[in-house]
């Protein structure tokens, strides 16, 4: 039964530090992922406290983690542990069932499961629960109360100031498809296979066929065997993205800059009324200073007239238009500045963290001979 208690404190200890840390290294994420429980569940009048929230969420997460794994304050801990899987197993369950939010985001953008998966597995670690609850008594700890006490407050204060961190900059880890390092198009996909399954209608039997490769044109097979099922394979494992770049025409310009093959600059903002007016004024020098080097530097924005917004700041630069989810997903600033070139993405800063051009220029862009990238 020791060991048995062991490997249940150890396992939801590890799977809650997890958790708490996929979602502590993104705040924001976590926060966005509670504004729409709030919306879901009708209580928008939290939706001001998301945040706040969301790093209290994670820390106790986190910190009921740590306190299974290192066996401190173990009576406290299996009652925290308890009571937090028995909220979420019942949130879980009813969203099984009515698929308020189509993923739960109990790890963050590290690991996306269905509503279904995450009930099960929060079934599956009651199980862990229970016998640490039961057996809360009967684990010995070595340290003081006093000793496990500091180490508890101090990983809390720890763990609050990297989520904070966090949130003052950019994500350390980015679980997103917009991360650094990743293209955003696709230059030579495979065809999608499409395989068509057909019935006898005589003998029942069963029979698949990679479209187009069966006798849709033998009129005397047709009238034997009838359509059933489609089963699509796409071989080329791209996720690709979400993003329609629009001008104020409602002409589609994506394809222009995502698959540009120059180094280019985007100003995202996801709500441009929130967004600090200092930020933009700010970027103006160094947007004017790759625009003379010849590089593209855009404005994606959504919430509000951006455009209105635009010739009150006197940008110098185009403004387009974008779904605020996307340009959630993109960066985690509003706004924040991200250098793509023939699709990858190269680097990204939030506002508080504007480089200077000559700093990007010389770190980033590779020149060729006649003066542009």
């Amino acid at each position: 039964m020791r060991i048995l208690t062991t490997v249940s404190r150890l396992l939801a200890g590890f799977v809650f530090i997890f958790s708490g840390f996929v979602k502590g290294v993104d705040p924001l994420g976590t926060a966005y992922k509670m504004e729409d429980y709030f919306i879901a569940y009708g209580i928008e009048w939290l939706m001001p406290a998301s945040l706040v929230l969301a790093i209290i969420l994670v820390t106790a997460e986190f910190l009921i983690g740590i306190t299974l794994v290192f066996n401190l304050k173990i009576k406290w801990a299996s009652w925290g542990l308890l009571l937090m899987m028995s909220f979420f197993t019942i949130v879980t369950f009813y969203d099984a069932l009515e698929n308020p939010v189509p993923d739960c985001g109990c790890f963050g953008d590290a690991l996306t499961l269905t509503n279904w998966q995450t009930f099960y597995k929060n079934i599956f670690l009651m199980i862990p629960t229970i016998i640490v609850f039961i057996r809360r008594n009967r684990i010995n700890q070595v340290l003081s109360w006093k000793a496990q006490g500091y180490i508890t407050a101090g990983v809390a204060v720890l763990f609050v100031a990297f989520s904070y961190y966090n949130y003052q900059h950019l994500p350390m880890i980015d679980f997103r498809n917009w991360k650094v390092g990743n293209k955003m198009y696709l230059e030579n996909p495979e065809p999608v296979k499409y395989y068509l399954t057909f019935r006898n209608k005589e003998t029942g039997e069963e029979k698949e066929f990679l479209s187009p490769n069966y006798p849709y044109n033998d009129s005397a097979w047709m009238s034997k065997w009838e359509y059933v099922d489609k089963r699509v394979v796409d071989p080329n494992e791209f996720e690709g993205h979400e993003l329609q770049i629009l001008d104020s025409a409602g002409n589609d310009y994506t394809d222009n800059y995502i698959r540009n093959p120059d180094y280019q600059f985007i100003l995202i903002a996801k709500d441009i009324e929130k967004a600090n007016r200092e930020d933009f004024e700010k970027i103006k020098p160094f947007a004017q200073k790759a625009g003379n080097d010849g590089y593209e530097f855009i404005a994606l924005a959504s919430g509000g007239n951006i455009y209105e917004y635009k010739e009150k700041i006197e940008a110098g630069f185009p403004f387009y238009q974008a779904d605020e989810i996307v340009l959630k997903t993109m960066i985690r600033a509003n706004p924040g500045l991200m250098l793509m070139k023939d699709g990858e993405v190269l680097a990204k800063w939030h506002n508080n963290d504007f480089p200077a051009y000559k700093e990007v220029k010389a770190e980033y862009i590779k020149e060729s001979q006649n003066g542009n990238g």
